[in-house]
């Protein structure tokens, strides 16, 4: 797992975009084993991809119908497996319709936190090779996220995952954290690692500011 930190605007979206060639790269290249992601094709690339972003894309239909978008195939069992490790099953299976409930279009009819989940369950079931979180876990409260990490630091185990994280608790564990400014990576190392070499550095100035947050919040 990388992880992504910086400061807003500094970059870190950007490079999801590029590992998805919405964009390409002015200068250099971006490589999946080893390979241009410019000689790839761009379709059979995007299968290859996971993405949950901070405003998750859900269409008009019911949750089990979203949750297995990215894997039709999928057995029911697979599905609430899914959900549950996402720690959402729960709220589904209370609604009147559980799993047949219609989302409404984009999702109108969910929180953010509950869009956010069933997109981290349709991640989970499609296992891909690559998963790309974006702000995945912004609208969840902290009880949530610490459940959905445990399951997204599962799946990492299994697929390339790039992580942008406003939240850096949530990062700590990746195996390299990409420090993002002015769009270039100025610091890359375990969170251990950035803080003894770094003690002046843009990520020990983050996590410091993170700490001071949480102490007067």
């Amino acid at each position: 797992m990388v992880a992504l930190v910086g400061g807003s605007g500094s970059g870190k979206s950007t490079v999801i975009w590029l590992i998805q060639r919405f964009y390409d790269p002015d200068q250099g290249k971006v490589t999946m084993g080893g390979i241009d992601l410019r000689d790839l094709n761009v379709k059979w690339l995007r299968r290859q991809i996971a993405l949950v972003g901070q405003e998750p894309a859900l269409f008009a239909g019911s949750i089990r119908e979203n949750i297995a978008f990215g894997n039709p195939q999928a057995s029911w069992a697979e599905i609430e497996e899914a959900a549950m490790e996402a720690y959402i099953h729960k709220f589904i299976s209370s609604l009147p319709q559980g799993y047949g409930t219609q989302v409404g279009q984009n999702g109108v009819q969910l929180s953010g936190g509950q869009k956010q989940r069933i997109a981290i369950a349709r991640a989970i079931l499609k296992r891909s090779r690559v998963l790309l979180l974006d702000e995945a876990s912004s609208a969840l409260d902290l009880e949530s996220e610490k459940h959905v990490q445990k399951a997204l630091r599962k799946v990492s185990k299994q697929a390339t995952t790039v992580v942008v994280a406003h939240r850096l608790s949530t990062i700590r564990e990746a195996d390299m954290i990409a420090v993002v400014k002015d769009g270039a990576v100025v610091e890359y190392g375990s969170h251990d690692a950035l803080l003894n070499s770094h003690l002046n550095g843009v990520y020990a100035g983050l996590v410091r500011a993170e700490t001071e947050a949480t102490a007067f919040a």
